[in-house]
């Protein structure tokens, strides 16, 4: 039975209250400060367009040295029917051991039940669980070579939406982030505004967070897809580098008819890499 997206919200802010009552010094749980009203405005008005799903971070001090790890949260309108997306990091960590870290986090949230609430038991997991990764990041490459453990890498890919995109100073950060953080993909200027990045998943969380910070409102992660590669990413990546693209405008919009995009070219360019079915996640429409 399917449950209804009021009540999974319902009880986002249950939780959201709770976690800010544990964590109330400032810089401990960093939240846009609209995100919850929008929550209760969407709940109050019981109709219109959902409101963008919530996303925040927790500093955690971990050991008796209190490293910082931050556990960055996302949540899905279901949840928590749906699993959130979460990912812990630190700069006392390496890529390596950050990388065990969240396959572990993500494990252990697998086997809670169903429909339980689960950001707090997170939470708990990093700051009882962390220690290790840390002390064996903290050892030379020789000492720790073999303790290690192998891990196979994973391809990350994200799919954004955006109302909107055309200021040139927003292009140029997504470029150079892309470009900095070796992703491929593409952004789609114009409305609307379009963005798919793949990479390893610490880079495009990194990626999402430098866009999305500070102030950028009307954007929003639809989808994600996770592939293990058996050798390199690179041979599963469906595009070979990050470019922007603009489409010819569709229909007679005055002085914006340069950011319209025409959406059916846009489908041609998803299907020729693979990628058609992301479409209707997007726009809602086959």
């Amino acid at each position: 039975m399917a449950v209804p997206v009021t009540e999974c919200l319902e009880q986002q802010l249950l939780e959201m209250e709770m976690l800010l009552a544990m964590f109330p010094k400032e810089g401990e749980i960093k939240l846009e400060e609209e995100a919850v009203p929008g929550v209760q405005r969407y709940l109050r008005s019981a109709g219109g367009a959902l409101p963008p799903q919530l996303e925040f971070s927790i500093a955690i001090d971990v050991g008796e040295a209190k490293v910082k790890v931050e556990l960055q949260v996302l949540l899905p309108h279901l949840y928590p029917h749906v699993a959130p997306r979460l990912f812990a990091r630190s700069d006392a960590l390496h890529r390596q051991q950050q990388q065990q870290l969240n396959t572990a986090l993500t494990s252990h949230i697998s086997s809670l039940a169903p429909g339980e609430l689960c950001i707090y038991e997170a939470v708990q997991w990093v700051k009882d669980k962390s220690l290790p990764y840390l002390e064996k990041s903290s050892k030379s490459s020789a000492e720790s070579a073999s303790e290690a453990v192998v891990v196979k890498e994973t391809l990350h890919r994200l799919w954004i939406y955006s109302h909107h995109l055309y200021r040139q100073e927003l292009r140029r950060k997504i470029l150079d982030s892309a470009k900095k953080l070796n992703l491929t993909g593409f952004c789609l200027t114009g409305k609307p505004g379009v963005i798919c990045v793949e990479g390893l998943q610490e880079n495009c969380e990194e990626f999402w967070h430098v866009i999305r910070y500070p102030n950028w409102k009307h954007i929003s992660c639809k989808h994600t897809e996770s592939v293990e590669a058996e050798g390199s990413i690179d041979d599963l990546r469906l595009f070979h580098a990050f470019e922007e693209l603009q489409f010819q405008a569709h229909g007679d919009y005055g002085l914006r008819n340069d950011y319209h995009m025409d959406l059916g070219q846009f489908l041609q360019f998803l299907k020729q890499h693979q990628s058609g079915h992301i479409f209707q996640i997007l726009f809602g429409v086959k």
